[in-house]
Order: structure tokens, then C-alpha cells, then sequence
């Protein structure tokens, strides 16, 4: 199409001004050829001839969006959409004239309408601007504010977890001391409540640490997941963790635990995209906004990489009592055997002599441990069918088979400890590993 063609159509029009597809067809010529101005005069021309022309309305609203109206073009286009006609195109359109607004979260809602049309459809623009790059993208969120299936009520306690006298110590002061006794905490100007970050090697039991911290202190015990906060639409990550915090001070005391909470409040000098960002800073004012009271609110975050959370986060009246939680020492390990086997076929076991030659393992450790004796004993039982008990030289064996998968945890720990560490935040991690500073 060029300038010949453009003369040609509107002498034509001379001859028969009332022919609406000659007139729609200089429109949209003019309007691929970027005469905005001219093929709003020529939409606006059959919009008075007939106000219902929906490709006309069309049509005038990528004219005004073009130019920069785009207040003009969202009308026009909220009506074509009320009258039924729903396409991806001006479904689309409309998310990017609702973003020149600055209205994000109706144009989420529109994308997703468009999306829901033809799962297929793909706007580079859109995309980049209303979800979240490398978020769980193959989940649809839910905006509904968290129920009480997210509520439980532990039946474990401080008994049913061996060792980690040090630990339970640190959550006795910071969290079960303040419930049973508020009076003397209040005394002292004391919030009863706060947080309380737990970091060590995977597979070492933080879950079932916070788990029996709630129930030590009869509390109601809310475990949340990455799953559960991370959205792919921008904002929506922000709500999700405000209704769970929410859900926690509607049912003070409460132990609210939040796993791989480095994935949530990772350092912001890290982060290219400002959602992250928001996030972070969403977490924090949650933790200790002046519109948010999580008196009895007891939060528990766990992460095996603290390195990797913002400093934020560490600022008194939020995580101020950072916890190491080693790999189970001796004892812990004989009792996490001794339960492991319980009710499997076993022959006489010297726990002490296997949970000494296990040292550094973690529990998710000791479970492949007795996985590889069990495979091997199931090898001698096909023969004739018989349950052959394992014993101590299956799971010696066993040991010799599987390597502690802490060691490389430590491995990075052991750098942070040694070279980033003056404010002695990881000299735990030195202790554990007989290092001097």
C-alpha cells in the first residue's frame, strides 16, 4: 500500500461516500501506514453512519492508542468487550492500555482472559511486564486468602527431638519462655513474639524442629512453602504472604514457619526485576510494619544458605536470633535409627557402633543408609522368598556405600565462616568443625 493507493481509494469514496467496507478499507490502510490522524477522521466518519461497528471501534481504538489517548481507546475497548466480542487481539490491546494507566492488576485480569482463550497465545510485552520471570509458572495462583488448612496442631514436642540441647535452648528464650510467662516479659518492655532464623545443612530437621516448637508450646502451627507465596502474576506474591501472616495473628499464639525462606528474602542488590524486590520488602513489613501487631505471632524461618538472605532481615525485631542446626550428633543418630528400623525384619544391632561410624550424616542421610542395606538384603531374600533381618555389618556396609551429604554444605559454609564473618554470625559453624578464627 502507498500514496497512489491511498488516492485511489478516497476518489472512489467521492463517487460512493455511503460504501462502509470502502471506507473501513482506507481506514485500516491509512492505519498500518501510521496516519493515525487520517484513519481516525475515516473510523469516526462510519462510526456515525453506524454507532455499532465493532470493527470500527476497533479499528478508532489502535488509532488512539497509537497516538497516546489511551483513556480513549480503554472505553471504546471495555465496550466492544461488554458487547461480547472477545478476541486475544483486543483482549491484549486493552491489557496494554490498561498498563499505560497503570492499572496492573485489571490488566493482569484481562491478559489472563486472554490466555484462557487460546493457551497458546504469547505477547512478549505483556508477559515481560505482569508475570514474574522464573517464578512456578505451570501453577495458577489462588488469590483467596489461606484457610484453615494451613492450620495444625502438632502432636510432637521438644521430647520427641534428640539432641539439639543448644537449639531448643535459643527457642525456649526467644519463644516458649514468653508464653508461659507474659507477665515478666511485659515487665521488661519485651514483645512476646519475633523471629527466629534456623540455617544448617538440608535433610537436618529444621522442619520437625518448628513443628516441635509449637507443639511444646500448645500453639497452632502454619508450615508454609515457596508454593504457597510465589506467584507468576506480578502483586499477587505480595497478597498471598500478607493473608498468611494475616491467618497467623487471627490465631495468636501461633508458630509460623516459612521453609527456604532465602528464596522469599534474598538480598535485593542481587535482584534485577523490582518484583522481587516488592516482595522483600512486603516480608519485611509484614515482620515489623507499624499497620501489622504479631504480638504472639512466633515466625520460624528456615534456609540452608542464610549467606544468600537480605541483612535486612537479621535487624533486631525480626530474625534477631539466628540458630545453627548442626547434623545430629551420636546420640540424636543412634535414636533416629533405632526408630528407622523400627518394625523391619533386624538381627542384633549395635546402634552405637553405626551411628559413631555415620558421623556428619544427616537424617535424609540415614534413611538412604538404610535403604541401601534394605536393597541388599531384598537381593538374598528373592531366593526363597524369606525376609533376611538386617544387621550391623548390612549397615556398615551401607555407610561405606553412601558419603554424608552435608560435607559439601560445609564445604561453602566453612568459606562464609572463615572469610565473611565479622560480625561472627557463623562461628558456630567453626565450632562444629573445630576451627579456630
Amino acid at each position: 500500500m502507498n500514496d497512489g493507493t491511498i488516492d485511489s481509494l478516497r476518489e472512489a469514496l467521492k463517487h460512493s461516500p455511503d460504501n462502509t467496507p470502502l471506507r473501513m478499507l482506507l481506514a485500516d490502510t491509512l492505519l498500518n501506514l501510521n496516519r493515525f490522524e487520517e484513519a481516525e477522521a475515516e473510523y469516526t466518519l462510519v462510526l456515525k453512519a453506524d454507532g455499532n461497528d465493532l470493527k470500527a471501534k476497533t479499528g478508532l481504538a489502535r488509532a488512539y492508542f497509537q497516538k497516546g489517548n489511551y483513556s480513549a481507546c480503554n472505553v471504546i475497548l471495555e465496550e466492544v468487550i461488554e458487547s461480547g466480542r472477545q478476541d486475544v487481539t483486543i483482549l491484549s490491546l486493552y491489557a496494554k492500555g490498561l498498563l499505560k494507566e497503570h492499572s496492573t492488576g485489571k490488566a493482569i485480569e484481562i491478559y489472563k482472559k486472554a490466555l484462557a482463550l487460546d493457551p497458546t497465545y504469547f505477547d512478549e510485552e505483556l508477559d515481560s511486564q505482569l508475570r514474574v520471570r522464573g517464578t512456578y509458572e505451570q501453577q495458577e495462583e489462588t488469590t483467596e486468602a489461606p484457610d484453615s488448612r494451613f492450620l495444625q496442631k502438632p502432636t510432637v514436642n521438644f521430647q520427641d527431638v534428640g539432641g539439639m540441647e543448644s537449639v531448643k535452648k535459643e527457642i525456649e528464650l526467644k519463644i516458649i519462655k514468653p508464653l508461659q510467662h507474659p507477665e515478666l516479659y511485659k515487665a521488661y518492655g519485651k514483645k512476646i513474639g519475633g523471629g527466629i532464623l534456623l540455617y544448617g545443612p538440608p535433610g537436618c530437621g529444621k522442619t520437625f524442629l518448628a513443628k516441635a516448637t509449637a507443639g511444646q508450646v500448645n500453639a497452632k502451627f502454619i508450615n508454609v512453602g515457596l508454593n504457597d507465596i510465589l506467584d507468576m502474576w506480578i502483586g499477587n506474591s505480595e497478597k498471598n504472604l500478607h493473608a498468611i501472616f494475616d491467618l497467623a495473628r487471627r490465631n495468636a499464639p501461633c508458630v509460623l514457619f516459612i521453609d527456604e525462606i532465602d528464596a522469599l528474602g534474598a538480598s535485593r542488590s542481587d535482584m534485577k526485576q523490582s518484583s522481587g524486590r516488592h516482595l522483600i520488602n512486603q516480608f519485611l513489613q509484614e515482620l515489623d510494619g507499624i499497620d501489622n501487631n504479631n504480638e504472639g505471632v512466633l515466625i520460624l524461618g528456615a534456609t540452608n544458605t542464610p549467606w544468600n538472605l537480605d541483612p535486612a532481615f537479621r535487624r533486631p525485631g525480626r530474625f534477631d536470633r539466628i540458630v545453627f542446626v548442626p547434623p545430629p550428633d551420636d546420640t540424636t543418630r543412634e535414636s533416629i535409627l533405632k526408630l528407622k528400623l523400627k518394625n523391619k525384619p533386624t538381627a542384633a544391632i549395635d546402634y552405637s557402633q553405626i551411628a559413631k561410624k555415620s558421623e556428619h550424616y544427616s537424617g535424609a542421610d540415614i534413611d538412604a543408609m538404610i535403604d541401601i542395606a534394605i536393597e541388599l538384603k531384598l537381593e538374598a531374600s528373592f531366593a526363597d522368598g524369606i525376609p533376611q533381618p538386617i544387621d550391623t555389618k548390612d549397615l556398615l556396609n551401607a555407610v561405606k556405600k553412601h558419603k554424608p551429604s552435608t560435607q559439601e554444605w560445609f564445604m561453602t559454609a566453612k568459606n562464609f565462616a572463615m572469610f565473611a564473618n565479622d560480625t561472627g554470625l557463623y562461628d558456630d559453624i567453626l565450632n562444629y568443625l573445630k576451627i579456630k578464627k
